[in-house]
């Protein structure tokens, strides 16, 4: 709330303050941009990366707080051999050199769908990771798409992810940006609206979905899909897209757009061709909606029901999962205890002697107490 002030003189050294009524808007709030970008990639990470970076730096020099990047921003490859060869991990140089490009602009990024190397014991598939670094290049989000895009359109599309993609295992709860609370979902994902609405129940402002559409599909259903996601939760939707031929055998739809709460589309990139478009992003306008029209309230959870979001979790924990403590990742082996709505977890860099957890391989030992660690590399305080 702001107060205007009125000054009286008495005299030339004295003066009296009165504060009169008090006014709520005299200030207009700044309304974060956001760059939500359109490529075209192929086989060629070093070349994908180029094109990628020069989109960043240009939304970051028109003044973007947070850039959302495609599904596949990595790479686009021919075959599954291809695209398993090329996979990642979430350390390797791929998310290294966005992250350095965050520091280097000072801004958040939304990479919408890594090909992330996956487990150990399943060599032959991969995760499809939607990353969301902050502007000091940390991971603070990771949402592995759990709808694998699995179609057979009769002479005109046949695509099966289940044939090298792991299904995620879980929902990310919305993480909080510069731009609002960020529900993270992945292309295929658009089509099921349990997904949204749980998103909505958990907090999200900001319903993101980066794509590769395919031509068939984007033109039957791109827009209107990405329409119904924001009016029916009162969000804005940010999606970012593949665009154009990638090879022989793969083209995407392109048409990268924002949609407010009111589903207008208020931003959208050409055609096809690289390119980046900009948005305010106003959260005001997310309050007005809802106020206005408070649908969450008139819900009728005694007929259908309610997604409830603690039981969309998955309790266990495998080598893959990520959590979050803060701004801080979490990997699995550090993770010694879960339920429902917490975890526990161990640190790397024990200080104090006393009672640690010794780590011996990927398996997290017994408490035991200790006067010293000789090998501090190969323990954690508790």
């Amino acid at each position: 709330m702001f107060y205007t002030f009125a000054f009286l003189s008495f005299g030339q050294n004295l003066s009296k303050i009165l504060i009169t009524r008090p006014i709520h808007r005299m200030i207009s709030q700044v309304k974060p941009l956001i760059g939500v970008c359109q490529l075209t990639c192929k086989d060629d990470k070093d070349a994908n990366l180029v094109m990628s970076s020069s989109l960043i730096e240009r939304a970051a020099n028109k003044g973007a707080q947070m850039v959302f990047l495609p599904e596949c921003f990595d790479y686009v490859a021919e075959s599954k051999h291809k695209t398993l060869e090329l996979s990642e991990t979430l350390d390797g140089a791929t998310v290294q050199h966005y992250s350095e490009l965050a520091r280097k602009h000072g801004i958040w990024l939304s990479l919408g769908g890594m090909h992330e190397k996956g487990p150990r014991d399943d060599p032959g598939r991969l995760h499809n990771t939607h990353i969301v670094l902050n502007n000091s290049g940390d991971i603070v989000a990771c949402y592995r798409k759990t709808h694998l895009f699995d179609v057979d359109i009769a002479g005109k599309l046949k695509l099966q992810e289940t044939d090298y993609a792991i299904p995620g295992r879980s929902v990310s709860a919305p993480v909080s940006t510069p731009i609002g609370k960020l529900g993270m979902a992945v292309c295929y994902d658009i089509r099921f609206p349990e997904l949204s609405l749980l998103l909505r129940q958990m907090g999200a402002e900001i319903l993101t979905y980066p794509s590769a559409f395919t031509e068939t599909t984007g033109k039957a259903h791109w827009e209107v899909l990405l329409r119904a996601r924001a009016i029916e939760n009162q969000c804005y939707v940010i999606a970012a897209a593949q665009t154009g031929r990638h090879n022989d055998k793969r083209a995407s739809y392109g048409h990268a757009m924002v949609v407010d709460p009111w589903g207008r589309v208020v931003a959208c990139c050409h055609e096809s061709g690289a390119d980046v478009a900009l948005a305010e992003i106003d959260l005001e306008c997310v309050q007005q909606v809802r106020t206005e029209m408070p649908i969450m309230q008139h819900r009728r959870t005694d007929l259908y029901g309610r997604l409830p979001p603690d039981t969309q979790t998955d309790d266990a924990t495998t080598d893959e999962d990520v959590y979050m403590f803060g701004d801080h990742a979490v990997t699995a082996a550090q993770v010694f205890y879960k339920t429902r709505s917490s975890f526990a977890f161990v640190n790397r860099k024990p200080v104090l002697p006393g009672r640690i957890l010794a780590r011996i391989g990927p398996q997290v030992a017994p408490l035991a107490t200790v006067s010293r660690s000789t090998d501090s590399s190969r323990c954690f305080c508790t």
